[in-house]
């Protein structure tokens, strides 16, 4: 568990399991980050991903 995480507090995110999740807060650590689609033409929220997950080891 990191708790002395660099939270950006410019991106939420809820995802526990990836590497760059602020453990005690719901923010990533990353500058940025990039968002992807797996559909051709998303339409709804779940068509899109976060492109910069890593599983957290």
């Amino acid at each position: 568990m990191n708790d002395n995480c660099n939270a950006n507090h410019c991106i939420e995110c809820t995802v526990q399991q990836c590497a760059f999740h602020c453990n005690n807060q719901n923010y990533c650590s990353l500058d940025c980050v990039k968002i992807g689609t797996h559909e051709l033409n998303p339409t709804m929220d779940q068509c899109t991903d976060c492109k910069s997950f890593k599983l957290k080891s």
